[in-house]
């Protein structure tokens, strides 16, 4: 299971793949189990092109995961599901990551 963001980078990623309502609304969707991108996207009512854009930030952000599958016609389906994360914000988890930013800024 994913925890707390240890890094600046990581707490930026991970709040900003959830600061969006489309983001929010996938995940929420993906709780109750895994979906092939084209049933995801009629349950959510959005294009494929622009779920894919809000899956790949979620994803790069660790708070889903994709695997391509074949079906029984040999067609390629990209399934989705929720990974687990645990996200505990405390001011001090926000400072520890707050310090490893400074530190990349000051070398860069």
């Amino acid at each position: 299971m994913k925890q707390a963001p240890a890094t600046g980078e990581e707490l930026l990623r991970t709040l900003s793949a959830l600061d969006n309502p489309h983001r929010l609304r996938i995940l929420a969707v993906l709780t109750s189990g895994r979906r092939y991108v084209s049933q995801l996207a009629r349950e959510i009512g959005m294009s494929r092109p622009l779920l894919h854009m809000h899956l790949r930030r979620l994803e790069e952000a660790g708070l889903v995961s994709g695997k391509l599958e074949l079906s029984e016609e040999g067609k390629a389906m990209k399934y989705y599901e929720v990974s687990p994360f645990v996200l505990h914000l405390t001011p001090e988890v926000i400072a520890e990551a707050a310090w490893t930013l400074a530190e990349q800024g000051e070398e860069g």
